[in-house]
């Protein structure tokens, strides 16, 4: 470490109170003298955060469930990033499906097990990540969940149902384990939260920083609901702005999606969904219809959305049997980017619902029962 390496002190907001924290350094010297006058030194005033949030990283253990291309996308990034162990549960195999945006399986791969054959491709983007894959899902059971989540520090849960996805979440609740789920659903997809009560470091964007001089960081807390709470939320308490800026409609048409599968638990839809006739005129009207009853009950502003509208149920009926490659790879992207941050506790990550409609290119995020 150079001589002239320098404390950088922070005020950092809690409440009332205001808090010195002194970071290590501002500079690091990499030992040799080609740049800067013979110091070759990088200056960052917060070099502390980096420390950190790498240290959050390198120390982290993240469980994913179930391997298909959104998992593949994120799990590609977070594995890059350097994390410090990774646990994969799925128990299907690889199919012929998977090989369009599984990029983690080969032509070969078909008949194998999804953790088995994308192991070796995980554990050669960083050989430093520890990898742990279960091909049983047993694992998720009321008799092994606990054992499986013990020291995890984040559940990512991909393309899975309603249902699922809410008993996954209140074992996390339990052992007070931050919580991820997404799906993607041919062009359409989405990210839900529940971080518990996160803290979050960020500049404090109310007041203006003088010139030159560095913004105050600020300790920000956010109280965050669960996955049941949230898909019960009451839209009356949005403003007709808020709705209409947020695009309800493509969620209410996923989450009717969930209801059916619900109600009908014997249909599949994709490797994971169901194939077959799923776009058929009746499914799209008993899909029409429990939207619209999703829509009614949520008391959604009715000047914003009345009703479902009617091509967007037909294009989720379409295309939800499929996984397309660029909405795999967008969504895995801000997946795995808002997972890195709600470890590192840097930035706001988001709160709490985010559906992307690849069919616009628009991605919303609500706050849900929060």
């Amino acid at each position: 470490m150079s001589e002239s390496s320098k404390a950088i002190p922070v005020s950092i907001t809690e409440g009332q109170s205001n808090t010195k924290l002194r970071y290590m350094t501002d500079k690091y010297d990499f030992g040799d003298s080609k740049h800067n006058n013979g110091k070759n030194v990088v200056s960052h005033p917060f070099f502390g955060d980096y420390l950190v949030l790498s240290l959050s990283m390198r120390n982290a253990t993240i469980l994913v469930i179930r391997l298909r291309g959104l998992a593949a996308e994120a799990i590609k990034n977070i594995v890059l990033a350097g994390i410090g162990e990774l646990l994969i549960v799925d128990p299907e195999s690889v199919t012929e499906e998977d090989l369009g945006a599984g990029f983690l399986f080969r032509d070969d791969d078909v008949g194998k097990k999804r953790v088995d054959a994308a192991r070796p491709h995980i554990e050669a983007l960083n050989p430093l990540v520890k990898i742990r894959t279960y091909a049983d899902d047993d694992v998720l059971s009321e008799s092994q969940m606990d054992q499986l989540l013990s020291g995890v520090d984040l559940v990512c849960m991909t393309d899975s149902f309603r249902q699922e996805m809410i008993k996954v979440n209140e074992a996390c609740r339990r052992k007070d384990i931050k919580f991820y789920a997404g799906g993607c659903y041919g062009l359409s997809g989405f990210i839900f939260c529940d971080l518990l009560v996160h803290h979050h470091i960020a500049p404090d964007r109310s007041v203006s920083a003088a010139p030159g001089a560095q913004p105050k960081m600020v300790k920000y807390t956010t109280s965050y609901a669960p996955l049941s709470e949230a898909l019960n939320h009451s839209w009356k308490t949005f403003t007709k702005r808020q709705t209409k800026d947020f695009n309800p409609a493509p969620l209410f048409a996923i989450m009717a999606l969930w209801e059916y599968k619900q109600r009908h638990p014997d249909v599949t839809i994709g490797s994971g969904l169901g194939q077959g006739q799923f776009s058929d005129s009746n499914t799209v009207d008993e899909l029409e219809l429990i939207a619209n009853q999703l829509i009614s009950t949520a008391q959604v502003n009715p000047a914003v959305l009345q009703t479902i509208p009617r091509a967007t149920i037909e294009q989720l009926a379409q295309t939800a049997v499929y996984e397309f490659s660029p909405v795999c790879a967008v969504l895995g992207g801000l997946l795995a980017q808002d997972l890195l941050k709600a470890l590192a506790g840097r930035e706001p990550p988001y709160a709490n619902m985010l559906v992307f409609d690849g069919s616009s290119g628009n991605g919303n995020v609500a706050r849900l029962a929060m």
